[in-house]
C-alpha cells in the first residue's frame, strides 16, 4: 500500500471493480512496465483526452502503453514481446563484444550479462554497466560504448502486459489470446473480468455466468460461464490464476507477482464488480 501508483485519477465510473487491479499492477512493476491495452472500458479510462492517468515516478520512469483494436490485441502484445527480446539480444551481443575487448568493463558486463532476464538483477547492473560505457576512456571501444550507451531502456527487463476486459479475452479476441499464450513466451495477460461486455452497456458475453440478467439475457443466461482458466490450464505451461481483490486481497497479490516473475505466458483473471451490475 506504500508503493506509489504509477495510474490515478481515470475517468472510470465512480465504484469501477477494474481500475484497481491495473493500480496494483503499476505499483509493482509500473516503472519497467510495456502494455498492449484492448479497446474497451481500460483503453477508455486509460486513454482519454486530453489527461492521461498512467503517470511517472520521480526518475520519469512509467509505463509504455498503447491500444490496440478489440479483435488483436493479444497479438498486438506479442509483438511488443518478441521486439523487445530481438533487440535486447543485440544489446547482449554488444555487451559480450565489450567485455572481450575491455577488461576494465568486463565484471559489469558479466554482470548484466548474468541478470538481464530478472528484473532486480538487471536494474541494479543496469546502473554498473551505464557508469561504464558512459566513463568509457579505451580509444578502441569508444563507438561500442557510445553505442551500448544509447540503448539504455533496454537494459532493465522490462514487464510485458496485455489488458483488457472479459468480452475482448472471452469473445472477440480469444483466438489471438489463445495463439499468444500457447507461444510459450513471457507475456502477462490481465483480463478484468466484470462478466459482461460493459464499454457497450452491459450484454451478455461467454463469461457471464448462469442466470445472470444482462441485456441479451432477460430471461437470465441459459449457458454456463466459459472456463477460460482451465482452457488455459490444458496447455501445462502458462501460469493461470483467478482473483478478486475484494474477497481475497493477499491471494490476489500473491498471484500478480507469481505471474509476473514466470518466464512463461501467465494469465490473470480478475473478477470486477461492474456498475452495469447494477
Amino acid at each position: 500500500q506504500f508503493l506509489q501508483p504509477l495510474f490515478e485519477f481515470s475517468g472510470a465510473c465512480a465504484g469501477c471493480g477494474e481500475t484497481p487491479y491495473v493500480k496494483l499492477v503499476t505499483q509493482l512493476f509500473g516503472d519497467r512496465m510495456i502494455v498492449a491495452n484492448a479497446t474497451g472500458c481500460s483503453s477508455i479510462y486509460g486513454g482519454s483526452a486530453p489527461t492521461c492517468p498512467y503517470t511517472t515516478n520521480a526518475k520519469g520512469h512509467g509505463p509504455a502503453w498503447a491500444n490496440s483494436l478489440f479483435e488483436d490485441n493479444a497479438e498486438f502484445g506479442l509483438g511488443m514481446v518478441i521486439a523487445m527480446k530481438q533487440r535486447r539480444a543485440k544489446l547482449a551481443d554488444l555487451v559480450k563484444e565489450l567485455a572481450e575487448v575491455n577488461p576494465d568493463a568486463k565484471a559489469a558486463c558479466d554482470a548484466w550479462l548474468a541478470g538481464m532476464d530478472n528484473a532486480a538483477a538487471s536494474k541494479a547492473a543496469a546502473a554498473d554497466l551505464m557508469k561504464v560505457v558512459t566513463e568509457c576512456e579505451c580509444g578502441k571501444c569508444a563507438d561500442l560504448c557510445k553505442e551500448i550507451a544509447g540503448m539504455e531502456d533496454l537494459m532493465v527487463k522490462k514487464s510485458q502486459w496485455v489488458i483488457g476486459g472479459d468480452g475482448w479475452a472471452y469473445d472477440i479476441g480469444y483466438g489471438g489470446l489463445d495463439h499468444v499464450l500457447a507461444s510459450n513466451e513471457d507475456i502477462n495477460v490481465l483480463v478484468v473480468d466484470t462478466e459482461v461486455y460493459s464499454n457497450t452497456g452491459g450484454q451478455a458475453s461467454k463469461a457471464t455466468p448462469t442466470g445472470s440478467i444482462a441485456k441479451f439475457a432477460a430471461a437470465g443466461k441459459r449457458v454456463k460461464k466459459k472456463d477460460l482458466g482451465m482452457m488455459a490450464m490444458s496447455y501445462g505451461y502458462v501460469y493461470v490464476a483467478t482473483v478478486a481483490m475484494g474477497a481475497n486481497p493477499a491471494q490476489l497479490l500473491k498471484a500478480v507477482t507469481e505471474a509476473e516473475a514466470y518466464p512463461g505466458p501467465s494469465l490473470i483473471i480478475a473478477y470486477a464488480p461492474c456498475i452495469n451490475h447494477s
